[in-house]
Order: structure tokens, then C-alpha cells, then sequence
């Protein structure tokens, strides 16, 4: 291997580029228009830029292979994320002549496809929690939320990972809206919509298994990492080695892992992660994940095996009995490694996160004994919205056996760190870490979940006040753009330019509808002429690596959108400029006919989540109950008021509050398969709840 192209971004890319250039391999850095002031394109020995901006640029296969030929390369890293366990495009830079730095086409389909990798889990006779065999349907979901939804289900992406494309649905009535979301972000993320589902464990520990194979069936276990701290299934805090795990379930574990790598003769780095339940003790197979991990550094700084290094010697075709490896010489680790995620993201009182953007006016690094830090920020940098949040990691250890020492010492690390410019969930870290449940490991993943409240320090204003300060701000159209990339310094020139907005520049009598956060526009619900009323589903923004539904705050009628599909922007960005007027539910007008069929959506939702307790369209659980000669409450109280008599209003509420733990409680502890409520007549006499259970 004498030239390598890097096809990942950010931190990562400068990772792998120094671990190349350590090997005296000459590194290429590739970027997209609205990138070219990332550090990553200074570490590598040249650069080249892609064709477009934004995540797009990083996900088309073929101009990453032309640019890794053009350029002289014999060898492409994926990095994590983007193209990484994508088995076209590892075939693709194969077909080049070029040597793809991961496992080979077939493993990565089979752990790609996160129901294969179930399958082969179980072939191998390790535990795996209740799924589907492979891709689910809407309805087949629903079959299985009636049969395992009793502490909730997991919607998945078959080709997903890093919690993209992922759900917890507690509530039957959330399923088709969670279904359609899952899907549509796994199509934006991995190119597949595909989706199965696993039962959901309610207390769990994320533990997940370092392993290294050379393609030759030899693979060998790096020990292990605790990621339990995570928030909406993205981690946040990992620890290596787990401070919890006791020393025959790590054996275990450790060897399931090495047999899963073994039976598709894996070459490269890879992890296979677990759910430990805390209730039960028990361990189930969770996933595969065929690429380096972010979480990586961990590893090395307990075990000191540069892992990127060996990942590249291995792709290269050096054996690990060649390297002199085998599992007696990969070391014990040595004490314990924290990795803490800086990301630029704002928190609220309620736990509430959004992603925060804007001028880098101070990066400055902690140092000392143990403290690395893994990032691409620097003064001046000016982040872009098209890209995940993550600034930087923080990655501290102690040679220590006393998990408290490193947590003393990444406290003072974080502290250390100053960026100033952007807002960062570093206050957050430090409430974590400062928790006695974190301290003493006694976490699930869950816990941010549930205690994010009140791990949110009151929030401290950045250096410069505004996401926007620090930028060159213009008098602009107010419908101008994000222009990244494009100032003076042109395409691959200096920092790049980011144009601000406010309301006075709106035209007269106009109001807009703002980004609620940064992020990226998926799709607009409305078109120029249509009416706007308070509260309407306007547009799907993708943040946090989740979509999100944005509804509007003001009334109007649509002038113009503010940006296309597919853009990248700041928050308080408009996204739609109204003509403001005062916007019923559902106003027509030019003198158009009254559509007597439509259906408001807000008004559709509340229908939808009726209907999903209608016997017809529950089919599982009306099977059960027949099955065992029970008849169905609604039967019941069909045959027992009078025809067409029965107004029920009881499943309106219920299906509004089902969140709340009470109701659910209440459901779950109710007789026969749920409660109905409503009022109706019995031989001509009215009767509600009351009377009836009397009369019955």
C-alpha cells in the first residue's frame, strides 16, 4: 500500500490519516463543497474535492473511486459511517483495482443486513433476543407488537447503525408513524427503507466486543467496551475496559464475539455488541458492526495496539501470525479509557437537544498524562449544518485499577477544554460525569433518557451570543441560502461564508416559518398558493440523526419556500415566507368548491389512532382472544347496547395518554384485551360507564 484516499470527513479522516502516514503511506483527503475549510483536508498530503455539498458528496460511490484512480491510489478508507459497511461500494473500489481497507463483499452483506446477522447469531447458538426473521412490513410489525409488545419493540434499519433508522415503540397507536420515519431515515442514511423489529429490553447495559480477523478464519478479540450512556441510542460516554462486567460473562461474551468474526473468516476490524439485561443477568446478541468504530481509541489507550494501523497492515495482506498475534499476545488492559463525545448541540431544562452551529472563535485542548483529543476543530473554523454534530472526542485514561481515578481525571480534562463560539454539551458531560449513578456504573441505557432533566446544567450564553456571530453578515435576500465554501476564497478557498437573516428584511406583510433547529430539509407538506393555519405539518427536517416533523407557528398562505430539499441550515433559518393572514383549520379560498372529503391531518391522527384499537384492525390479538373461546370487549358491548346507539370516547383518550406510565399500567393491568368507553342505550335507556358496569 503506497497511496491511500480517505473517503470519510472530519475527525475520523485526520485519524486515519496520521496512522497511515506513520506507515509512510501517502494519504489523499477528499471533500464536498461546504467542507473545504475542514482541518481534515490539511492533515492529508493533498486533497481533492467531490462534486456537490453536503452528505451527498460523500455517498456517491462512483466519483469516490474516480477520484482514488485519478489520483494514483492503490487503497480507500471508509472511515465510519457514510460508505463504510456498504458491500457496493467495497465491491465497486475492489473492481478498480484497489484494495478497500475493511472485510470483503460477502462479509459485510452478512453483517450489514441486521437480520442475517440475527440469523447467524442464533446458527451459532448465541442468545438473541425475540425479532423478525428478516424485513417487516407495516401489518407484520403490527403481528409482532400484538404478540412482544408488552414492554415495547425496537423498529430497526436492516442496513443501519449508529442508531439511525431506529424506534422504541411503547404504544401500538405509534407504530405506523415511528415505522415511517425509521424507514425514511434509513433510505436517507444507507439507501435502503428495509426495517425489522426486536423485542425491546426496558433495563439494559450496552456491552459490545473488539475483534480483528486477517481473512484467513483467524480472529482474535480485543477485549471489550461499555457504551450504556447513550441518548436516543447514540452514545455518548464509552469505557474500556467494562467497569462491571464480571469475569466469566466477559469470557463469555469475548468468545461468542470471536466465533461470530470466525464464521465468515472476517478480515479487518470489527465489533460485535451486546444487551445485558440487569434484571435477568442475561446476554443477547444485539448487532454487528463490520468498520472501525468511533469508540475505538478507547481500546487503544488500555491495550496500546494502534488499531487503525494493524487495520491497514491487515487490508494490506499481512496475517496476524505474521504480525506475531494471537489471543496470548493481545495485552490485559491496562487500568480504564473514558471517550466523551463533544458535540455542538444546545440542551434545554427538559432534556430537550438540538444541534448548534456557527464560528469557532477559541479551540484550545486539554493536556497532560492520559489526555488525547480526537477533533478537527480551530480557531476561525466555521462549522457547516450539513454534517453530524460531533466536534470532537475526548478520550482520557489512567493506568490505575479504580475506575474513580479516571473519572477524577477526564472531570479536569473537560474542564480544560475552552471552545468558545459554539455551543457544546460539554456542561452535560460534566453533570454526567459528576453523577453518582455514572460513578458507580450502575447506568442503563436509558438513564440520559430518563434523567436528562436533570443532568442540564443552566445553560452558559457561547463567547459570541449568536450561532451567526463571528460570520460576515450582509444585507441579503431574505430567501438567500447558506453559501459555504463560496467567499472569497472561492470552492476550496478560505473559511467559509455564512450569510445571516432577520425579520426586517422580510418583505412587507410576510412572517416565515423558522428552522426550529439546524439541520437538513427532507421534504415540504406544502407548495407556494397553499393555506398555512397554526400548528399544520409544513416540512421533515433531519437533525440528531432523526427526522423531525416541523409544524407551523404562524397562519398564512405560502409566498415561496425558503430553501430547497435537501439544504443545509442554521437555526431560525426561514424555511417558508407566508403572506400572513389569519388561516382556519381549513380555509378555502377563491371562490373554490367546498371539498366535503377532506380530512384535516391533525384530525386524520386522532382517527388513526382510534382505529388502531378497532377489532378489524388488530387481527393477532383478536386470534389470541378467539383462541381461547374469549370474545372481544367490543363484541361485547355490540351485542349489549342497542344498534348504532354506542358513541365511544374512551379510545380517544386513551390513545392521546398511552405514553403516560399510569395508563399504561391501568391497560395492562385491565380484564380481558382493553377497555372501552363511551355511552349508548340499552332496550331505549341511555347508559354511560357507570350505570352499565351496575346494570352488567
Amino acid at each position: 500500500m503506497q497511496k491511500l484516499l480517505i473517503a470519510n470527513r472530519g475527525e475520523i479522516a485526520i485519524r486515519i490519516a496520521r496512522a497511515a502516514q506513520d506507515l509512510g503511506i501517502e494519504t489523499v483527503a477528499v471533500f464536498a463543497d461546504d467542507d473545504a475549510a475542514s482541518l481534515h483536508v490539511r492533515c492529508a498530503d493533498h486533497s481533492v474535492a467531490l462534486a456537490g455539498k453536503g452528505v451527498a458528496a460523500y455517498l456517491d460511490m462512483a466519483g469516490l473511486v474516480a477520484a482514488a484512480v485519478d489520483n494514483g491510489c492503490d487503497a480507500v478508507h471508509p472511515g465510519y459511517g457514510f460508505l463504510s459497511e456498504n458491500p457496493a461500494f467495497a465491491a465497486a473500489v475492489t473492481e478498480a483495482g484497489l484494495v478497500f481497507v475493511g472485510p470483503g463483499e460477502a462479509p459485510l452483506r452478512r453483517f450489514g443486513d441486521k437480520a442475517a446477522a440475527r440469523e447467524l447469531a442464533a446458527s451459532l447458538d448465541i442468545p438473541v433476543l425475540a425479532g423478525s426473521a428478516g424485513t417487516v412490513t407495516l401489518a407484520e410489525a403490527q403481528a409482532f407488537f400484538d404478540a412482544h409488545g408488552a414492554g415495547g419493540i425496537v423498529l430497526k434499519a436492516v442496513a443501519g447503525g449508529g442508531g439511525r433508522g431506529m424506534r422504541v415503540v411503547r404504544d401500538v397507536g405509534e407504530l405506523a408513524d415511528a415505522y415511517a420515519r425509521c424507514a425514511s431515515e434509513a433510505k436517507a442514511a444507507f439507501g435502503s427503507d428495509e426495517l425489522y423489529v426486536e423485542q425491546f429490553v426496558e433495563n439494559a447495559r450496552h456491552v459490545e466486543v473488539q475483534i480483528v480477523g486477517d481473512g484467513t478464519g483467524t480472529v482474535l478479540h480485543v477485549w471489550e467496551r461499555d457504551c450504556s450512556a447513550q441518548r436516543r441510542h447514540q452514545k455518548l460516554v464509552e469505557i474500556a475496559p467494562s467497569p462491571t462486567l464480571d469475569a466469566a460473562l466477559r469470557e463469555r461474551l469475548c468468545e461468542q464475539a470471536v466465533r461470530m468474526g470466525a464464521a465468515v473468516a472476517y478480515r479487518g476490524l470489527g465489533t460485535i455488541e451486546f444487551i445485558l439485561d440487569t434484571d435477568t443477568q442475561a446476554a443477547f446478541f444485539m448487532e454487528a458492526n463490520a468498520r472501525l468504530q468511533v469508540e475505538h481509541t478507547v481500546t487503544e489507550e488500555v491495550t496500546g495496539i494502534d488499531l487503525v494501523q494493524l487495520q491497514l497492515r491487515l487490508a494490506d495482506g499481512v496475517t496476524l501470525d505474521a504480525l506475531g498475534m494471537d489471543q496470548a499476545a493481545v495485552p490485559a488492559p491496562r487500568g480504564y479509557a473514558v471517550q466523551l463525545r463533544v458535540n455542538m448541540e444546545t440542551m434545554h431544562a427538559d432534556g430537550t437537544v438540538k444541534p448548534a452551529g456557527g464560528h469557532l472563535s477559541a479551540f484550545e485542548v486539554p493536556t497532560g498524562p492520559g489526555v488525547r483529543v480526537d477533533g478537527y476543530g480551530y480557531a476561525g473554523y466555521t462549522s457547516s449544518p450539513s454534517y453530524d454534530s460531533l466536534l470532537a472526542k475526548l478520550i482520557v485514561s489512567s493506568p490505575a485499577d479504580d475506575f474513580e481515578a479516571v473519572l477524577r481525571r477526564a472531570r479536569r480534562a473537560l474542564a480544560d477544554f475552552r471552545i468558545e463560539g459554539i455551543a457544546t454539551n460539554q456542561a452535560f458531560l460534566a453533570a454526567l460525569l459528576a453523577h453518582p449513578d455514572f460513578a458507580a456504573q450502575t447506568i442503563t441505557t436509558r438513564f440520559v433518557d430518563t434523567h436528562g432533566d436533570a443532568l442540564v446544567a443552566p445553560p452558559e450564553a457561547p463567547a459570541e451570543a449568536s450561532a451567526m456571530a463571528g460570520a460576515r453578515i450582509d444585507p441579503i435576500d431574505p430567501l438567500a441560502v447558506l453559501d459555504h465554501g463560496k467567499g472569497a476564497g472561492g470552492a476550496a478557498g478560505g473559511a467559509p461564508q455564512v450569510l445571516a437573516l432577520d425579520d426586517s428584511a422580510l418583505p412587507p406583510g410576510t412572517v416565515a416559518v423558522r428552522a426550529p433547529m439546524q439541520g437538513t430539509v427532507v421534504s415540504y407538506e406544502v407548495a407556494p398558493g397553499d393555506d398555512v393555519y397554526v400548528g399544520q405539518l409544513v416540512l421533515i427536517m433531519e437533525a440528531m440523526k432523526m427526522e423531525h416533523e416541523v409544524r407551523a407557528e404562524v397562519s398564512g398562505v405560502v409566498q415561496r419556500l425558503g430553501v430547497a430539499a435537501g439544504d443545509a441550515i442554521f437555526e431560525g433559518h426561514p424555511l417558508i415566507i407566508l403572506d400572513e393572514a389569519e388561516i382556519a383549520a381549513r380555509e378555502e379560498g377563491g371562490g373554490g368548491e367546498l371539498d366535503l372529503d377532506y380530512i384535516r391531518p391533525d384530525l386524520q391522527e386522532v382517527f388513526d389512532r382510534k382505529a388502531a384499537g378497532y377489532d378489524e384492525n388488530r387481527p393477532a390479538a383478536v386470534a389470541k382472544r378467539r383462541k381461547t373461546g374469549h370474545r372481544t370487549a367490543r363484541e361485547n358491548v355490540a351485542d349489549l347496547c342497542d344498534p348504532g346507539t354506542f358513541v365511544e370516547y374512551g379510545g380517544v383518550v386513551l390513545a392521546g395518554q398511552r405514553r403516560r406510565r399510569d395508563i399504561d399500567d391501568l391497560i395492562a393491568n385491565t380484564t380481558g384485551d382493553g377497555m372501552v368507553c363511551g355511552l349508548g342505550q340499552i332496550n331505549g335507556d341511555l347508559v354511560g360507564p357507570d350505570k352499565a358496569r351496575t346494570m352488567i
